[in-house]
């Protein structure tokens, strides 16, 4: 089986990245007729997809209607002018609320693809438009095996969202039973006969094969791929664009070139490890602050330079340029570092944010881009963009904080590696961590006050259905927020990272990049983060990148098909 191309091919479409959009558009277009090649520069396939929670914010889906959901379309479209302010595209908007649930119903009926209902709300219900629930899907879980041979050139998710490279379900019981083990005979039943099935899989297979998230929806969409037909070569960059009297008309790749018949379409997922481009656009790093991504190390922003190269406007414009993600830095040996995204910890009682200076900056259990945004703005004009999480010892047995798990796995490890430290005393703790003792002795005495009522007077913790989300349901009377009481105390430093750019590729509506002066560049389209985001640069719910992605995808991919 070759990986990469041998010998100079022709095709209707070549796709450049092998991502949530890069497949969806190679697999729409090949449904409807199209020959199609996707080439991918890292040896493995499935871009940030692969390392995602594989959920795609979809209004007026179908597994809400049959949920008995009620959704409305001017709802919607409400929400969305609030989140985009001034960047709101209303042709752009209104195309992906209409085309949306279509794409999903053709994914679903047509290929692989699989989707189950979530209850996640908008990160913003309390505003015009916004819902409690009903517009969040998942990729159902998936069994990888089915990949055969192209197993192994799948991408493994992320190392630090794993256990023993094993991958949880969706559902909060999974991970409850894991850590219930030794108090419940059910529960270490459970777990007992979930690591056999593992170990065997790691036998057989050389890796766990029953997936989750995104790495369930890229081994679906690959397998939906492969069964068209679609060559998806890895190891093979795109190294230059092959323009004909204004037309592009294919790609260069070593030893090869790739003809597009129709068009080249670059979904090579942004530009989250562009150095230059990122010193330019983040302003903690302008700062001399650091970023961490946790996002693929190959998304250096090639589809936007190719573009780029031959006019392809691409401009730093939004407020925020990214999807932000604290994250901590958790030490894997060798010196060297994952990124481990806080996605579940800051939502739960007892867990509080404070900066250098001992205090609070923001609500913590807002999602990980307003958490994020709060973050760099409360560190402006300071060389540190970083806040520490604390908590006291009954808190971290029992929810685990970042990298560290709950009781029983042990915390002795982290503390000696430095990824937490811990303090007898609150002021011993805020000096191994370097935050302000005083402040934060009163920081936390203050939140105290309130937190033994379940009340954040200051930053309203708990307040909304999303704050309330992936809290603690059993914690009374607010499921966010709890006094930090008897020591030892801990803290964990974050920094910000990212789930990917939002600026990209001007585009039109069917996805063809645009020039400096509107003009549209024949033959050559743009998806993904590639593409601008039509969030302008906030996030309204979980899945605005991979709900955009594949609906424009499937977008691009019609319009490619159809085109003579």
């Amino acid at each position: 089986m070759s990986t990469r191309p041998t010998k100079s091919e022709t095709y209707d479409i070549v796709v450049v990245g092998s991502g949530a959009a890069g497949m969806s558009t190679a697999i729409t277009a090949s449904k409807l007729g199209a020959s199609v090649a996707i080439i991918e520069k890292e040896p493995v396939f499935g871009g940030t997809t692969a390392f995602s929670g594989g959920v795609l914010w979809i209004p007026l889906n179908h597994h809400a209607k049959d949920a008995g959901v009620n959704d409305d379309r001017e709802a919607a479209i409400t929400y969305m002018k609030e989140e985009t302010g001034n960047f709101y595209d209303a042709a752009a908007v209104e195309t992906y609320i209409d085309t949306g649930p279509e794409m999903l119903e053709f994914f679903e009926r047509e290929t692989a693809v699989k989707f189950v209902p979530t209850l996640y709300p908008d990160y913003h219900p309390d505003q015009p438009g916004g819902v409690d629930v009903g517009r969040a899907v998942l990729a159902a879980p998936f069994d990888t095996s089915a990949l055969g041979d192209n197993l192994k050139r799948l991408r493994p998710p992320l190392a630090t969202i794993t256990f023993m490279g094993m991958m949880f379900n969706s559902s909060n019981a999974d991970i409850k039973h894991f850590f219930n083990a030794t108090k419940s005979l059910t529960s270490f039943v459970y777990v007992a006969k979930r690591l056999l099935a593992h170990f065997a899989e790691v036998a057989r297979y050389g890796r766990g094969v029953q997936v989750t998230s995104g790495n369930a929806l890229a081994a679906r969409l690959a397998k939906s791929a492969f069964d068209l037909g679609i060559r998806v070569y890895t190891d093979t960059p795109a190294e230059e664009l092959l323009v004909e009297d204004g037309r592009v008309t294919g790609v260069r790749v070593p030893g090869a070139t790739l003809t597009a018949r129709k068009a080249v379409v670059l979904a090579s997922g942004g530009f989250a490890h562009d150095v230059e481009k990122l010193q330019k656009a983040y302003p903690h790093l302008r700062r001399g602050g650091e970023h961490f991504s946790p996002v693929p190390e190959g998304n250096t922003g090639d589809g936007i330079r190719l573009a780029e190269a031959i006019g392809g406007d691409a401009p730093i414009e939004f407020k925020d340029t990214s999807a932000w993600m604290p994250v901590s830095k958790v030490p894997m040996g060798n010196g060297k570092f994952g990124a481990f995204p806080h996605l579940l910890d800051r939502y739960k009682p007892g867990i509080i944010a404070v900066l250098k200076n001992g205090k609070r900056f923001t609500n913590e259990s807002e999602s990980y881009h307003d958490v994020g945004a709060a973050l760099t703005r409360a560190c402006e004009g300071q060389s540190e963009t970083a806040a520490w999480l604390i908590c006291d010892h009954t808190t971290i047995r029992k929810y685990g904080l970042g990298f560290a798990k709950p009781a029983p796995v042990p915390l002795s490890k982290y503390i000696a590696n430095g990824y937490i430290q811990k303090g007898a005393t609150l002021a011993e703790l805020a000096g191994r961590a370097g935050i302000d003792p005083a402040d934060l002795e009163s920081t936390v005495a203050a939140y105290n006050e309130h937190a033994v009522r379940g009340e954040d007077p200051e930053y309203g913790r708990g307040r909304t259905a999303f704050n309330r989300y992936l809290a603690d349901p059993e914690h009374k009377p607010n499921p966010c927020v709890g006094p930090i009481e008897n020591g030892p105390y801990y803290a964990l430093k974050i920094i910000m990272g990212d789930l990917g750019t939002f600026d990209g590729l001007k585009t039109t509506v069917n996805g063809q990049v645009l020039t400096k002066d509107s003009t549209a560049i024949e033959g050559l389209y743009a998806a993904g983060n590639d593409r601008a985001s039509i969030m302008g640069g906030n996030y309204p719910g979980a899945g605005i990148t991979l709900g955009p992605a594949m609906t424009f995808g499937y977008i691009t991919g019609r319009h490619l098909a159809e085109q003579s």
